[in-house]
């Protein structure tokens, strides 16, 4: 049986282990020291589909409802100058980005009859009014020959006229539905403080907004529900600047309006013809 070594032979040993080379001491079964000491202080990395499904899934940021928003800050203004501001700081339209003017309204806020058309053009832009172009000259001489005018301070002579969108689409573009579903809120609310006797539903997109589907030349001329109010869809100026032919179509629209102010006048209420 071996005696254990006292400590004057194992230095002995150990001298003499040294003066051969050796420079490891080594046990009688291999040590892997690196394993050992990443066992002893590493965490376990799971792999990239592990972490996945440990991980909560990231927060979403709720995006806003523009129709929504739209809605809201319509039925909180009580006036038109609080209609007009909740649309200028209505920030989800990118319309208004392009855009010179927010162009509200013009006329008399008292009047029976009430026009709504589609979009400003580079006239009204500028000047921040409706209908002020070409179709807006072309406008305020149908109305006048049906004894209507917008500056006329007798609300039975005047009109109100505002549109559908209240900024110019780049390059007169035709509005897009996300466009017209975000302001038509406003729209409406519009209408409520304004409480026509009459609408007039000028153009296509008038239409779209105002029932949901448009063919102006199927509806022209026709009396609808539009607002909770009795609407009568009608040609665009701007339609009939490029097509005079429709003129005559247009001139039957606009007796059918006279013939319903003036039964209005001596019934009380407008007088709206079934077809």
């Amino acid at each position: 049986m071996d005696s254990p070594l006292d400590h004057p032979t194992a230095r002995a040993l150990l001298d003499w282990h040294i003066e051969l080379g050796a420079t490891e001491a080594i046990c009688d079964q291999p040590i892997d020291r690196y394993a050992l000491s990443s066992a002893a202080t590493a965490q376990p990395v799971p792999d990239a589909e592990a972490a996945k499904a440990i991980a909560p899934p990231p927060a979403r940021e709720a995006r806003p409802d523009p129709v929504a928003e739209a809605r809201m800050a319509a039925e909180q203004a009580s006036t038109l100058d609080a209609l007009r501001a909740a649309m200028a700081h209505f920030p989800h339209c990118e319309l208004k980005r392009g855009a010179r003017n927010l162009v509200f309204s013009d006329g008399n806020a008292q009047a029976r009859v009430m026009i709504i058309g589609e979009a400003p053009g580079r006239e009204e832009d500028r000047q921040g009014k409706p209908f002020v172009g070409r179709a807006g000259q072309l406008l305020d001489r149908m109305l006048d020959a049906i004894g209507l005018n917008r500056h006329a301070q007798d609300p039975s002579e005047a009109v109100y006229i505002t549109n559908v969108l209240p900024w110019r689409p780049p390059q007169n573009r035709d509005p897009n539905a996300q466009e017209i579903a975000m302001l038509l809120p406003f729209v409406q609310r519009h209408v409520a403080l304004i409480r026509p006797q009459v609408v007039v539903l000028m153009g296509n997109i008038s239409c779209q907004a105002a029932l949901g589907r448009g063919g102006i030349t199927r509806l022209r001329g026709q009396w609808v529900d539009a607002y909770d109010t009795p609407a009568l869809p009608m040609f665009h100026p701007a339609y009939l600047l490029r097509n005079s032919a429709a003129k005559r179509e247009a001139w039957a629209d606009l007796l059918e309006l006279k013939s319903c102010l003036l039964a209005s006048e001596t019934e009380g209420t407008p007088h709206v013809p079934h077809r």
